[in-house]
């Protein structure tokens, strides 16, 4: 065990022991070892001799912003990076990881109540005496069983480069189980986008018949958003910083009667019903973080420096630490009625078309190919600065097809 007492001076001041700065710091001389042995708080003299670590009161303030980052649950690896930064960029840093820790427990929150209200149906069905079966009212989406309205779907998908941009990292796909928007970034973004897509594909079956339970479907969508991260990672293995490239991915898997959800980044999904145009995805990106917390309007978003920040991302892994943090997209299951028609775009067409813009676009399309044409001809309009990708699907009574 390391003594306590005194060494040498520096410019700071009298160096102070292991013991007496854990004190200071309010962490443990078992903690300063560790934050040693990882780099993240280095003592100011080792002595030679008998090894016993001195450090100097100016080190105080470091070592308080360490154990803070403990406490809100950082990772080692991300506080490594944010110690080495000035105030102004560790603020930043901070903000991203706590709107990336609210986002990812909104997510929980939303399968935690979904998982309330089916387990209480179920639980209110296998209550019910025979007979008592009530009634609904609801021609729409009916989970299976006999005499289960059937549904399908009609889609389409589109790409383009865009004005501005000389190649395109941007994917999309729309067939009859599977809809599916990816916005690549980085050295390998072409390769990450395709790679999400394709890893969805074999998964979109899904049973066909509609005869998954709600929990088999969720577990096959955290499954399928699994495959999803591996194959991103090994498609940008090859890359220089494999951790710098990734994809936003936003998909709808057609399961039955059923859909289900996934999400990540910053590509949206819109949904089309009554006339209504409403988003269903929330954003992972540090500018909707702020207009979350109220510190930034919708309207100052448009113009920020950080918008193209992403909380939440597919990327691969770094080849040296501090190794990039996994990321997981959200999942859920979505209830779908007949005459529902549903959007799915890149940030290439959300951020430089208005909504109210998109909602007319949509609605004016006859047919899903004809609303992606008209999609892709407003960002165009808009100046086209990016990447686009979108594709529309219209939900349909299955004797329709």
């Amino acid at each position: 065990m390391e003594r306590e007492g005194r060494a040498g001076g520096t410019a700071s001041g009298e160096l102070v022991t292991i013991g007496e700065f854990a004190r200071l710091s309010r962490l443990s001389a078992k903690a300063l070892r560790r934050y040693d042995e990882l780099g993240l708080l280095r003592p100011a003299l080792v002595d030679p001799v008998n090894g016993y670590r001195y450090y100097d009161p100016a080190q105080v303030e470091g070592a308080r912003l360490v154990a803070w980052l403990r406490r809100i649950g950082m990772p080692l690896s991300r506080i490594g990076r944010i110690v080495a930064l000035d105030a102004g960029a560790a603020a930043v840093e901070i903000r991203a990881y706590w709107a990336r820790v609210e986002a990812e427990t909104a997510a929980r929150r939303d399968l935690a109540m979904y998982l309330v209200d089916h387990l209480s149906a179920e639980g209110g069905a296998m209550s019910r005496k025979p007979g008592n079966t009530g009634s609904t009212g609801s021609t729409g989406n009916v989970l299976g069983g006999p005499g289960a309205v059937q549904l399908a779907i009609r889609c389409a998908a589109l790409t383009d480069t865009g004005s501005v941009r000389t190649t395109n990292q941007d994917a999309a796909f729309a067939g009859p189980r599977l809809l599916a928007v990816a916005d690549g970034f980085g050295e390998g973004g072409a390769e990450a986008s395709a790679a999400a897509i394709e890893a969805l594909k074999p998964s979109a079956w899904g049973g066909g018949d509609g005869a998954l339970s709600a929990a088999d479907l969720l577990n096959a969508l955290e499954d399928t958003a699994d495959s999803a991260s591996r194959a991103v990672r090994d498609a940008v293995a090859p890359c220089a910083a494999p951790d710098g490239s990734g994809t936003t991915l936003t998909a709808m898997l057609w399961i039955g009667s059923r859909l289900g959800l996934v999400h990540i980044g910053d590509s949206r999904a819109y949904l089309l019903r009554g006339g209504e145009l409403f988003r269903i995805t929330h954003d992972h990106s540090l500018v909707q973080s702020m207009i979350d917390d109220g510190s930034l309007s919708r309207e100052e978003a448009a113009s920020h420096p950080g918008r193209a920040l992403l909380l939440k991302a597919l990327v691969g892994e770094a080849r040296s630490a501090p190794v990039a943090v996994a990321c997981r997209p959200d999942v859920r299951l979505r209830e779908v009625l007949a005459g529902d028609r549903y959007l799915l775009c890149s940030d290439g067409l959300s951020a430089v078309v208005d909504e109210s813009e998109l909602r007319a676009a949509v609605i004016a399309a006859e047919a899903p190919e004809e609303a992606v044409r008209r999609l892709v001809g407003l960002a165009h309009e808009a100046g086209g600065p990016d990447n686009v990708a979108c594709a529309v699907a219209d939900v349909v009574i299955a004797a329709e097809e």
